[in-house]
């Protein structure tokens, strides 16, 4: 990108280390993007953008989603997702979130050249009023428990009904700790040993847990891991949520290992694939 897209600010110095990886120290990346739309797209001089009506920003963007091109360079769409509710978080109230799989950095970046990506971006630029995008690499997730898995959603206390299915809720975390992008801070993991327990007894599922290596494009801020919860309904993740002793660990340990963070509740239009 010569010049930053109206809908964020790009970071050349972490595009500089997606382009430079050796080969043999290259290999997948998750680009995690959170999205907020315009509610009308804004083509500009292009009118519509040849719709022959006004169109949201959502069906722009749907118009620019480039999955011939992605197939193509061997990435694929790993998990899409509505937004239903945002529970945390300042600024942008995202619309949707997508997980695209790239098979190497440098894919992502020769992406960028391609004539028949650069000709949808137009649809793009028309309907995101903000964006911001994540090159993530799995991390461990700590022992829980019990193996999350196997869990029947049958036996647990509040199952998916037809008026309440699955729901990922999804943590985007930046922590105090300058190390945080390494690895969990104390505070976080003392959290964590009591989160866990209260959210196995629901029937948690983990989607996927992310480190998050940069921030190709987004608003300055510095974020550290990207969190995949699936819960078998609203009611389930609301338990966890109001467990008494979850809530102390949250004021004793949360808070205090956590600088910045989204907690996006959501239901996948595309489910999680495992990252591998």
């Amino acid at each position: 990108m010569s010049r930053d897209p109206s809908y964020g600010i790009v970071d050349r110095d972490y595009g500089l280390h997606l382009a430079t990886r050796s080969p043999d120290d290259d290999g997948p990346i998750w680009m995690v993007n959170l999205m907020k739309y315009r509610q009308v797209a804004d083509y500009g001089g292009a009118g519509d953008g040849g719709a022959g009506v006004a169109v949201s920003g959502r069906e722009a963007d749907d118009r620019y989603a480039p999955l011939d091109v992605l197939a193509d360079i061997g990435a694929e769409v790993s998990f899409m997702a509505d937004v239903e509710t945002q529970a945390l978080g300042t600024g942008p109230a995202w619309d949707r979130v997508a997980v695209v799989r790239y098979p190497t950095r440098r894919a992502f970046i020769d992406m960028q050249s391609r004539s028949d990506f650069r000709e949808r971006h137009v649809h793009k630029e028309a309907g995101m009023a903000a964006t911001i995008v994540m090159g993530c690499v799995p991390m461990a997730v700590p022992a829980l428990p019990e193996d999350m898995e196997e869990v029947d959603w049958a036996a647990v206390p509040h199952p998916p009904t037809d008026d309440d299915g699955p729901l990922m809720v999804i943590h985007v975390l930046s922590f105090h700790d300058p190390d945080g992008a390494e690895r969990t801070p104390e505070h976080m993991s003392a959290y964590q040993r009591v989160a866990a327990e209260s959210a196995a007894a629901q029937g948690i599922r983990i989607g996927g847990w992310f480190s998050v290596e940069g921030t190709i494009l987004g608003d300055g801020r510095r974020w550290h891991q990207v969190r995949f919860n699936e819960f078998p309904s609203r009611r389930a993740f609301m338990a966890v949520v109001n467990d008494p002793r979850r809530l102390e660990a949250q004021r004793d340990h949360r808070e205090a290992a956590i600088a910045d963070t989204y907690t996006l509740m959501t239901r996948a239009t595309i489910p999680f694939r495992p990252a591998s």
